[in-house]
């Protein structure tokens, strides 16, 4: 196998390795409690961007300034909740319960309902830049076949001729020693 071949091998089994982690991460529980969702609008631009994954860890309370994800009222394609992930302006505390009033950096006013303590997911911690669209992309049947089959039978494809490669080589070796 020539080098180039070895450097384009190891590349893509890097890729696959880094997709299945991306990939299974979020199906799975992460130890302390964390979790981890894609961002689906440009509500929080430019502080994070539509795509992005964020890292999210529950606290006891937030205050002023935390970036916060909470169930909110969107629903997707099949009726689930679409969680929201906003800036807290303002702490609020009523009877005892304590709400947020929360807006999106990219909006020009405030989120119309306050958000109840029990609402909230957690605190952002991490948003890494348009890895979402990774995510999102493979989860589709074209994006498992760019992402996963695609390499993964280049490699495959490229074991194999290494293998033949060997075992005609062996043939060799075994004529010549019989003459």
């Amino acid at each position: 196998m020539s080098r180039l071949n070895k450097i384009i091998s190891g590349v893509l089994l890097g890729l696959l390795v880094v997709l299945a982690v991306v990939l299974l991460v979020p199906m799975f529980p992460i130890s302390g409690n964390f979790s981890i969702r894609v961002v689906q609008s440009g509500s929080m631009e430019p502080t994070i961007k539509t795509g992005s994954v964020v890292l999210i860890k529950p606290l006891s309370g937030y205050k002023v300034g935390d970036i916060i994800t909470f169930e909110g009222n969107f629903k997707d394609s099949k009726g689930r909740k679409i969680p929201t992930t906003h800036r807290i302006v303002d702490v609020k505390v009523d009877v005892g319960s304590v709400f947020y009033q929360t807006k999106g950096d990219a909006n020009d006013s405030v989120d119309q309902n306050l958000i109840a303590s029990n609402k909230v997911i957690g605190k952002v911690l991490v948003s890494v830049p348009y890895a979402g669209y990774v995510v999102a992309g493979a989860q589709t049947s074209y994006g498992l076949l760019a992402i996963v089959v695609i390499p993964a039978t280049v490699i495959i494809f490229e074991h194999v001729k290494k293998i033949v490669a060997e075992v005609k080589n062996s043939k060799k070796e075994k004529e010549q020693a019989v003459v």
